[in-house]
């Protein structure tokens, strides 16, 4: 019979690991992210301190690995599938259309990542400064891929997906912080979430449609 082998070190490690970032999640959702001390996490994890300059190097460094496993639009960069036919090119609206209404689900059931946008544009720090640049990482391969299929046509698609990612930021942290209506609609009703959606939809469809 073979011997086993002894990985009680390593289990320990990457409990540890699931742990503290497990935590951050926690201080987010209970203090902010003003309350990312190495201090409010450990507790939080039940660990050492010591552990996260171990396992992370500092707490911004322990902070940005939950950051990047969190955020819509980098954990898209590598799962999005792109296919043979958006890279030539073609039907890149239905890719584009199911990123925005994927962040748009995502963001209203989040809330870890809605505490990670409210500091993103409250305070600038080095941390988001990276996230940011990944998700333009993303932005600039998709936006490759849409210029060959809008070629010629008189829209700025980046212009277009600005506003709507923004919009649904801002129309999401409205309806979770605010007991009024925006432009009279509800979108904490499944109803006024729909008519979000389906105005995706339509701008998508009259950039897509419109002609040079």
């Amino acid at each position: 019979m073979a011997r086993k082998v002894y990985k009680g070190a390593v289990n320990n490690k990457e409990r540890s690991i699931q742990k503290l970032l497990a935590s951050v999640g926690k201080v987010i959702r209970e203090k902010g992210y003003a309350g990312l001390t190495a201090t409010n996490i450990a507790q939080q994890a039940g660990v050492s301190r010591r552990l996260i300059s171990m396992y992370f190097g500092s707490v911004d460094e322990l902070v940005e690995t939950y950051v990047k496993s969190k955020d819509y639009w980098v954990a898209a960069s590598g799962t999005t599938v792109i296919t043979q036919e958006n890279k030539e090119g073609n039907n890149t609206r239905q890719l584009l259309e199911s990123l925005l209404l994927n962040q748009l689900d995502f963001f209203n059931r989040n809330e870890e990542m809605r505490q990670i946008i409210l500091w993103e544009i409250s305070q600038r720090t080095e941390i988001m400064y990276h996230i940011c640049n990944e998700r333009e990482q993303l932005g600039s391969r998709i936006f490759e891929m849409t210029d060959k299929e809008l070629k010629d046509r008189p829209v700025d698609l980046r212009a277009v997906s600005a506003l709507l990612v923004a919009g649904i930021y801002y129309m999401v942290l409205h309806s979770k912080t605010s007991d009024s209506f925006f432009c009279e609609i509800d979108i904490t009703l499944p109803e006024g979430l729909q008519r979000i959606r389906d105005a995706i939809k339509q701008i998508l469809k009259w950039v897509y449609e419109k002609e040079a």
